[in-house]
């Protein structure tokens, strides 16, 4: 069995307390794929050691020669794109055809953060003064924390590494335990990509341990968190105290609007892909289905027989429509909520078990519960599975509130005919993405991402908004007059003479 380490100090070493965890597909759990250290808090001691030698030079390094690098980067993943993707779906489970979207994703990230190289723009703007520059520039902060889930086990760490890098920051990086393997690629692909080997650091283990050692070690002022609203709350007390800058990417309780005049079709389509892709494992994911009362039995009927048909089983084998979950816990998760929503009185239309023919894998039947009430816990809480809740509604005021009554404020989408039913959603639905005619998934590389209430902390992964939350604000004056000039006192010369 092959025995992977972690990457500090600009080499693959063992952890301190040499012990390690085995890598299992989640598809058939007697297959594992390797064993990835156990790490704790003297790994990440270590990794920041090294990673403030490797800032120190970094930084120095002018912002378009380190998009140069990222270009290159994407220059490797793009002809290893079916290697990544087949070792992605044999680690965490989705199908093929979405782990290669997964490391797309990481292409365009990389060459898009190339570019932006080029465009780490500040502002020269006039003096009050006379004979004075006045402008402000950008600048890196220091050692970035990036936590990351397993879900997309490329295209996030991806989202925060990139423009991290760009910026002139060094990088610590904890893949989720469930997707080592993945994260082991990427720092392979940096590495051959010309990165100075000390500016990246990989260290494998649990959350409680380098997880936890990474947000409280104060040599890391930087920390980009993606996970559960539960642990982000407690990674945001942690570096409250310790005057951390945060993003927080958490929870979400999404849901598709179909409206009486939409194309059913089309809203089918969107239904499906939104509540069973990455077996409904998406902070995205369509959890909430709103119909409204003219076309809610027909779409259930439509929606009820294909559901009923699509395959599950190994990502890897042609016609998988959807893999398993991720791990024992996550069945045993949706198992829980699947009896909850019996419990508070929601129709189990399909669904609702393991498949007995795939025991061997973590796999769960598509489920769809109807009758589900405004309010449960079912409509109201984050499942992270292939479960989907009906709910039925009179008209868009009704479906708005609906959608707007949890927690959560990620993703929405609507799916209508009527350009003014369109834009209403787009100004009142709660989210931080609305689509219409379109699933409540699908985000591209170039347009922020992210999301309000408590599915973040005000900032956004992806597009140009993040290059901001990985650099500060510098502002210089350059005063050739010659003679002391006070601003902002009685004496002000903007005056003409």
């Amino acid at each position: 069995m092959k025995k992977f380490n972690n990457f500090i100090a600009g080499k693959w070493v063992a952890p301190e307390s040499g012990e390690y965890f085995d890598n299992r597909n989640p598809a058939d759990r007697g297959d594992v794929i390797g064993r990835f250290p156990l790490s704790d808090k003297r790994d990440v001691e270590r990794a920041v050691e090294s990673a403030t030698r490797g800032f120190a030079r970094w930084r120095r390094t002018p912002a378009p020669g380190r998009g140069d690098v990222l270009r290159v980067v994407g220059d490797i993943m793009t002809k290893r794109k079916e290697e990544i993707a087949d070792a992605m779906t044999r680690e965490m489970g989705k199908p093929l055809t979405e782990t290669r979207g997964d490391v797309q994703e990481g292409i365009d990230t990389a060459y898009y953060a190339s570019s932006e190289g080029r465009r780490l723009f500040g502002k020269t703007v006039p003096s009050e003064l006379r004979n004075k520059w006045a402008m402000s520039y950008r600048r890196p902060i220091g050692i970035a924390g990036l936590i990351c889930p397993f879900n997309f086990p490329m295209a996030i760490p991806t989202w925060k590494m990139f423009p991290a890098l760009v910026c002139g920051n060094a990088v610590i990086f904890k893949p989720a335990e469930d997707v080592p393997h993945t994260g082991t690629l990427l720092v392979e692909i940096l590495l051959d990509a010309g990165l100075p080997p000390e500016v990246i650091q990989l260290v494998h283990g649990r959350g409680e341990q380098v997880g936890a050692a990474m947000v409280d070690h104060p040599g890391i002022p930087l920390i980009s968190f993606t996970g559960s609203t539960e642990t982000g709350r407690i990674v945001g007390e942690t570096c409250g105290r310790l005057h951390k800058r945060l993003s927080l990417e958490m929870g979400g309780k999404n849901a598709q609007i179909v409206m009486d005049d939409a194309d059913l079709d089309l809203a089918l389509e969107g239904a499906l892909w939104g509540a069973f892709g990455t077996t409904g494992q998406r902070c995205t994911a369509t959890s909430r289905l709103i119909l409204q009362k003219k076309i809610h039995d027909k779409f259930l009927g439509m929606l009820e027989d294909r559901a009923r048909a699509l395959k599950l089983g190994d990502g890897r084998k042609k016609g998988t429509d959807v893999g398993p979950l991720i791990n024992e816990d996550a069945l045993r998760k949706v198992e829980a909520y699947v009896d909850i929503g019996v419990s508070e009185g929601a129709k189990l239309l399909t669904g609702g078990e393991r498949p007995k023919k795939l025991s061997g894998g973590n796999f769960f039947e598509p489920t769809i519960f109807t009758d589900v009430k405004a309010g449960s816990r079912l409509e109201q809480e984050e499942i992270f599975g292939p479960v989907l809740s009906v709910i039925r509604v009179k008209d868009a005021d009704e479906a708005f509130a609906v959608n707007n009554d949890v927690k959560y404020g990620l993703s929405s989408s609507i799916y209508t005919r009527d350009v003014n039913t369109a834009f209403r959603a787009l100004n009142e639905l709660d989210n931080g993405i609305t689509y219409v005619n379109a699933p409540t998934i699908g985000a591209e590389a170039h347009l922020p991402f992210g999301g309000v209430k408590q599915t973040g902390n005000g900032h956004r992964e992806g597009g140009w908004e993040v290059y901001e939350f990985y650099s500060e604000t510098k502002v210089g004056y350059a005063d050739f007059s010659g003679t002391l000039q006070r601003a902002q006192i009685d004496t002000y010369l903007g005056t003409p003479d």
